[in-house]
């Protein structure tokens, strides 16, 4: 793979592209619920406290953050940036979690909590088919840009419930899969800024990252290869450096190739 070119822009992202992408990862998820024993839904997850229960709760709301943004003000100019978004997350965590298992409570029905959320969205965004502003925890971001932070929700959650249910197999849509792991690997980047090693994602991304001296033609030297679903447990804390790379999940070779000290960028 040829060195990657320093980034002089903010990625842009294709919005049919990831509505669609939204809806086909949330359309998964659907199908998988629907098949839940009451047992399944009890069983715990690896997010601490968190049944499956809890989770599909979570994923509901996924969406609706969405049509509950749209119903606020709108912000009279962006302030926001996509990549403060995981900080963003992470400070809201605990709010996120009461919240998840309030929600979960309060619906007997998880598979008609999903649809409700779903048919909510879909009328939100038929109602807004070009973009506008939200009140985002990471600023004004726009309603494009928000909906590519559901694209990791979606697939990081979707892999949560297969990790709680083996065997449940919740497919992961390619497009999400490509906007999670491209938005997770530019805000890695801006958290470690250089050029000094390259992180490489394929298919779908590869960034300069980390303090030190840049290359500027050949084989850089600091590599760090993974696939895209391990890059998002990495950076998600699904999966801690030192396991990925024993498992030989991930390739890694030059002195600042090492990436533990940086990682997760969210939990």
């Amino acid at each position: 793979m040829p060195p990657a070119k320093k980034r002089t822009r903010p990625r842009t992202y294709d919005p049919a592209r990831t509505r669609a992408a939204v809806l086909a990862q949330y359309g998964h998820v659907r199908d998988a619920v629907r098949t839940l024993t009451p047992e399944q839904l009890a069983a715990p997850t690896r997010l601490g406290a968190w049944t499956v229960r809890d989770l599909v709760a979570h994923l509901a709301a996924v969406l609706g953050a969405v049509t509950r943004l749209l119903e606020l003000p709108e912000p009279a100019r962006p302030g926001g940036a996509l990549l403060d978004w995981p900080s963003a997350i992470v400070a809201d965590a605990p709010d996120i979690a009461a919240y998840a298992r309030d929600l979960a409570a309060r619906q007997p029905d998880p598979d008609a909590h999903l649809a409700a959320a779903e048919e909510r969205l879909a009328a939100a965004l038929a109602a807004h088919p070009g973009s506008r502003l939200l009140a985002t925890g990471a600023g004004a971001l726009s309603l494009d840009e928000y909906l590519v932070t559901r694209t990791v929700e979606l697939v990081v959650h979707s892999d949560d419930l297969n990790a709680a249910l083996p065997g449940l197999g919740v497919p992961l849509d390619r497009q999400a899969l490509a906007a999670a792991t491209r938005l997770l690997a530019d805000a890695f980047a801006a958290r470690a800024p250089g050029g000094a090693t390259e992180l490489r994602i394929p298919p779908y991304a590869v960034v300069q990252c980390v303090e030190g001296p840049r290359h500027t033609r050949g084989t850089p030297p600091n590599v760090v290869e993974t696939d895209p679903l391990t890059w998002i447990r990495l950076a998600t804390g699904r999966l801690t450096w030192a396991d990925a790379v024993e498992e030989a999940r991930v390739s890694a070779s030059g002195e600042r190739a090492d990436l533990s000290a940086l990682l997760p960028l969210l939990t």
